[in-house]
């Protein structure tokens, strides 16, 4: 009978092994074993452990010595960097202000010798003006008189010259409209003073006191007769007053050299002259009406505009109102499709529900968009420049330069090319701007001489060519379109019609189509 050395157990069937042990006893003897074995494994990964965490210690304490070490140098060299770099933008701006200053010192000295050559181009431009006067004088007089013979000038001291003057002039002095403009008056006392400088010099060819007393008397009643013209001109007798002037003029010189024909050649000068100086005066005094009416009328322009855009303004929100309705139509039909997909599952009813939506949608975007342009002409000055020419009406040289700020400027064209002109207009471009009155300034400011109605200037038209006007909209508005051709269509059927037709048909498109008639012509 069989018996286990380790546990002592034993019995007839009882199995022991080689060396007298049980199963049970051979099975944990095993598991000692790897036990020890398992234990041994872990005092050696624990040492290995310890080992690799003093390690880590080393190398951790030498990463952050170095780490302080490289932190240290990087500043080091940062805070040089910076220092350096300062120092040079420092020094920069040292030089810059020295140029400054420089800059200053020059621009002082420019500003001084401008304010001088100023001064002296306004003396030079005087002097130019009187001495043009003059020239202008000798030009007219000598073209209407063939014999004219230079005068010589007698220089007579300042005391004969103002006794020569007082004894000139008129006793009653009238207070002219020109006097309340700075430059006019100016304008008008360099004449005056170029009339007074010619009675002056005049009056020393007479020696005898009869023919002095003639022309003394002729003087006096010439100044009346200027002052009479210039107190009966207004803005619509400048032809007239002109024609007065030269009418007596001719009629001083008839009487004067009836009179006495030995100073008949000298009056016929002096009267060629005075003539010429007397004109400018009346022309220096109607500026003064030019440019009241040119007040009034830009008054009246004024006034116009804050009407018209008014009823522009009345439009677009007529327009808006009825934007916002179309925009909630889309909405609610948007939102009906999305309950309607909400509760479909066929998916091909679905698709064709998207497909809807997303046009529906692209409408919509369309809409808002259009309400936005609206919202944006009435809250600010945005609008369109439009430059148009009409060649039957002004030929191929004349264009007109307007704003509106409605929302399609072809309505504005179209009401320009009303019955008012033989034909309709042509567009060459419609610039769409922010500030739309402030193009049109700088537009109007850069044709300013070349304006067809120099006093009305509410009459936006201009005499130039359709190159300069295209270098002009594209010096302003790179982006702007410019259409260069002049189509008048309506103007060249014309001219290719020798005979205009005994029965012409008028019929109006815009105009609706009785039903019953439409069913009695077919």
């Amino acid at each position: 009978m069989a018996k286990c050395s380790k546990c002592g157990k034993s019995g007839i069937f009882f199995k022991v092994n080689s060396i007298g042990k049980c199963k049970e006893c051979e099975h944990i003897e095993k598991l000692l074993e790897e036990e020890a074995s398992i234990k041994s494994q872990i005092e050696m990964l624990t040492a290995k452990r310890i080992e690799t965490e003093k390690s880590y210690e080393t190398i951790k304490t030498t990463r952050d010595t170095l780490y302080n070490q490289i932190s240290e140098k990087a500043k080091k060299d940062a805070l040089q960097a910076i220092q350096s770099e300062i120092d040079s933008q420092n020094s920069k701006l040292t030089n810059l202000r020295s140029e400054i200053d420089n800059s200053d010192k020059q621009l002082q000295e420019i500003t001084l010798k401008t304010n001088e050559s100023e001064k002296q181009i306004v003396s030079n431009a005087n002097k130019l003006l009187k001495i043009k006067t003059q020239f202008k004088s000798l030009q007219y007089s000598v073209k209407r008189y063939n014999d004219y013979e230079e005068i010589p000038s007698q220089i007579l001291n300042e005391t004969e010259a103002d006794e020569a003057d007082e004894l000139l002039s008129t006793t009653i002095k009238l207070k002219l409209h020109l006097m309340d403009i700075r430059e006019l008056k100016k304008h008008y006392s360099q004449n005056n003073k170029l009339i007074r400088e010619l009675l002056i010099k005049y009056q020393s060819r007479y020696t005898t006191k009869a023919n002095l007393t003639i022309y003394r008397l002729m003087v006096i009643s010439l100044e009346a007769e200027l002052q009479n013209a210039l107190y009966n001109l207004s803005y619509s007798k400048l032809d007239k007053s002109i024609k007065d002037i030269k009418a007596i003029t001719a009629k001083y010189q008839k009487i004067a050299t009836d009179g006495n024909q030995n100073i008949a050649s000298t009056i016929i000068k002096f009267i060629g002259e005075i003539e010429f100086f007397y004109i400018e005066a009346i022309k220096i005094e109607y500026e003064y009406f030019i440019q009241k009416e040119r007040i009034k009328e830009e008054q009246k322009a004024i006034s116009d505009q804050i009407r018209q855009e008014a009823a522009e303004r009345k439009k677009l929100e007529a327009e808006r109102k009825k934007i916002e309705q179309e925009e909630l139509k889309y909405e609610n039909e948007i939102d009906s499709i999305k309950q309607i997909m909400a509760v479909t599952v066929d998916n091909e009813k679905v698709k064709q529900l998207e497909e809807r939506l997303a046009k529906i949608q692209a409408q919509l975007d369309e809409v808002e968009k259009k309400k936005d342009e609206i919202t944006h002409l009435q809250n600010g000055k945005a609008g369109y420049i439009y430059i148009i020419s009409n060649l039957g009406s002004f030929g191929e040289k004349t264009f007109k330069v307007g704003m509106t700020r409605r929302i399609n400027p072809q309505d504005r064209v179209d009401e320009l090319g009303d019955a008012s002109v033989p034909f309709a207009f042509d567009v060459h471009s419609f610039i769409f701007s922010e500030d739309a009155p402030d193009l049109e300034y700088k537009l109007h400011k850069q044709l300013h001489n070349s304006r067809v109605n120099k006093v009305n200037l509410r009459k936006e038209f201009f005499n130039t060519t359709i190159d300069e006007l295209e270098d002009l909209v594209y010096s302003l508005e790179p982006s702007a379109e410019f259409n260069r051709t002049m189509l008048a269509e309506q103007y060249n059927q014309s001219m290719s019609i020798d005979e205009v037709p005994d029965d012409v048909i008028i019929v109006d498109d815009e105009l609706p189509i009785d039903e019953d008639e439409e069913e009695s012509e077919s």
